[in-house]
């Protein structure tokens, strides 16, 4: 077997060729036997966004879900299958990988990369070839242990339950973070995949997290997911997330004052309504502020979305900076005292990260439409300014009412909203609340090990 390789962090690698080589033992009845008592249970987490970088805030939330995990877990419960980015892909992050590397390091954990790249994750072929491959990891590494479970993070992972088998030596969690019925319902093929996938994992005892009341709502009705079957994970931050977020400069025009709105550039985000309701408050005479608009993606060329975006800014004469690849650094603006608000105009939203972000920096006031999730967090008058989905004129009277706000309601929107983020969406309760109820074994030190502490 192949050595197993250290990074320069102490996070231990273990290279492709042991995918084939690792050695199981089996009973004649076909389920998987330990070979030492010693082996500790294990959590798997595979996850194609967060390790080598971060595109969306998917990949954020991926993040802080394995750093829960290193937080919670006894050394040496952790393996993470991550989708391998290679160096030469412009989303590969090497300070983002060395950071991941340094928080799994506090765990022991144990890293087994699998090939597909990012196009991998594109297609319903290339997923399909993803599930396989994890699965196989999964039963090799998990073959000895007492007990473990394996985390499928987002929809790539869908399929996972196709390929477990009955004897495999670990249970299921699915975590979709949207579902293709929400953000490119036109992509009938993919979503047949996914009703398939979600079935297949059901019907083998796997649980699907749900990340909001919207998203529970969503699989039940929509995606036929049996109720006992779903269990409320509702995402979050981890409310230290942004204490050391470090200052990056704003774009030149935006110093005297700005809006910001940012997210993957896609229809379901809504930018074009966005830029329909700033052309109309500038048709009624309103002196907008400076848009900084990033609708991002990783692709060296703009997509066709992204220059239908480019050219109503232009036609429009909208005062912007635009920004078409994604950094996490954007996030950082979030803090600026010259920002007047934070803009979320989604037309289909499962969660809706970006509140909470805008929260947990003390950003205020955030205008959001109330799409799905979003309705959980932003709340008319309270945390918040809404407006009505795919209607530029309510988008554009939400942003009036925005900028016309006093410093006090302000601040008292702020209060609120910080409130609202510490009571509902801390993220490390909530997995450590999913941990104690479903996998108490994987936080418990064996009788060993508690007498070695």
């Amino acid at each position: 077997m192949a050595a197993r390789k250290r990074s320069s962090q102490g996070v231990t690698h273990v290279p492709a060729s042991d995918l084939v080589s690792l050695p199981r033992q089996r009973s004649t009845e076909g389920a998987v036997e330990p070979t030492s008592a010693t082996n500790p249970p294990k959590i798997a987490v595979a996850l194609h966004d967060g390790y080598y970088g971060c595109t969306s805030g998917t990949g954020f939330s991926n993040r802080a879900f394995l750093e829960v995990l290193t937080r919670t877990l006894p050394p040496g419960r952790l393996l993470v299958i991550p989708v391998r980015i290679p160096r030469s892909d412009p989303s590969h992050d090497p300070v983002w990988v060395a950071e991941t590397e340094r928080i799994l390091r506090r765990a022991g954990a144990e890293v087994v990369p699998v090939p597909g790249g990012r196009a991998a994750t594109a297609a319903v072929a290339g997923c399909e070839a993803l599930c396989e491959r994890v699965t196989e990891v999964a039963r090799l590494h998990l073959a000895d242990v007492p007990a473990a479970q394996l985390i499928g993070l987002d929809i790539p992972f869908i399929g996972l339950g196709s390929h477990r088998r009955a004897e495999d030596p670990f249970s299921l969690l699915l975590v979709p973070r949207s579902t293709s019925e929400l953000a490119s319902p036109e992509d009938q093929r993919r979503v047949r995949w996914e009703h398939k996938g979600l079935t297949a994992a059901v019907s083998g005892g796997a649980h699907i997290a749900a990340i909001s009341h919207h998203m529970r709502g969503h699989l039940e009705q929509v995606y036929g997911i049996p109720r006992h079957a779903v269990v409320d994970l509702p995402n979050g931050l981890l409310l230290s997330d942004h204490r050391d977020v470090p200052l990056v400069p704003l774009p030149p025009r935006a110093g005297a004052g700005f809006l910001l709105a940012m997210g993957r550039a896609v229809e379901s985000k809504g930018f074009e309504d966005l830029l329909e309701a700033l052309r109309l408050l500038g048709a009624q005479g309103e002196r907008v502020p400076h848009l900084v608009l990033a609708p991002t993606t990783h692709t060296e060329n703009l997509t066709d979305h992204q220059l239908q975006l480019h050219a109503m800014v232009r036609d429009y004469a909208i005062d912007a900076t635009f920004l078409p690849r994604f950094s996490p650094h954007y996030r950082a603006w979030l803090r600026s005292s010259a920002l007047r608000g934070v803009v979320v105009p989604s037309r289909a939203e499962p969660f809706g990260r970006i509140p909470l972000e805008a929260f947990a920096a003390g950003a205020a006031p955030v205008i959001a439409t109330r799409a799905g999730g979003l309705t959980e967090t932003v709340v008319d008058g309270i945390t918040g300014f809404t407006s009505e989905v795919r209607d530029p004129m309510d988008l554009a009277r939400a942003i009036w009412r925005a900028l016309h706000i006093s410093d006090r309601e302000r601040e008292q929107m702020r209060a609120r909203s910080r409130a609202l983020l510490t009571a509902r969406h801390d993220y490390e309760a909530t997995i450590r609340s999913y941990l104690r109820q479903y996998t108490p074994w994987a936080m418990t030190l064996s009788a060993t090990a508690r007498g070695r502490a």
